[in-house]
């Protein structure tokens, strides 16, 4: 495990890089996370448009127990949705680091429920130092390269975990 300096902090770092050939996986992955999260849980999404951010968003809340339309929250910015923990659910595309600063994620990041965040490259400053980066990349029609890094606890022990058992053991 990588040992990562943050200020005076050392701050653990574990990756994951997952082979997605197609949605099921994709779907796989999600309810693998959504059953390791707890309260205060960070995940950030990254990678482009069409990359699948929201519909790894849509299959996480559904195995987080979220009931109804998931969709992104693109023009409303946060979503928040009962499962078995509340979802925040974040789109920070189409505003700036100064705006975000103005909209008090620290509730959300510290609450009681579980923040993913789409776009999460345009608040890295915002984001707490121990969180979940997941980074999505097209690779074909279907297929996608999903790479989780894991800083701090629990997250770098998540990635950790899948590295040695995957998503069909979880």
């Amino acid at each position: 495990m990588d040992r990562k300096k943050v200020g005076t902090l050392v701050q653990e770092h574990q990756e994951w890089v997952f082979h997605s050939k197609g949605v099921q996986d994709t779907d796989k992955l999600a309810a693998v996370l959504a059953k390791l999260v707890i309260p205060g849980t960070v995940i950030a999404l990254d990678g482009d448009l069409g990359a699948g951010k929201t519909a790894f968003s849509q299959s996480f809340a559904r195995h987080l127990g979220v009931e109804g339309v998931v969709n992104s929250p693109t023009f409303t910015l946060i979503k928040e949705y009962k499962g078995r923990l509340a979802l925040y659910h974040m789109d920070v595309y189409r505003i700036s680091l100064d705006e975000a600063e103005g909209l008090g994620l620290d509730e959300y990041f510290y609450g009681d429920g579980v923040s993913l965040v789409e776009w999460s490259s345009i608040i890295p400053e915002l984001l707490p130092e121990a969180h979940l980066h997941i980074q999505m990349e097209v690779t074909g029609a279907e297929e996608r390269v999903i790479r989780l890094d894991g800083y701090g606890a629990p997250y770098a022990s998540w990635c950790q975990e899948l590295s040695r058992s995957g998503v069909d053991k979880g």
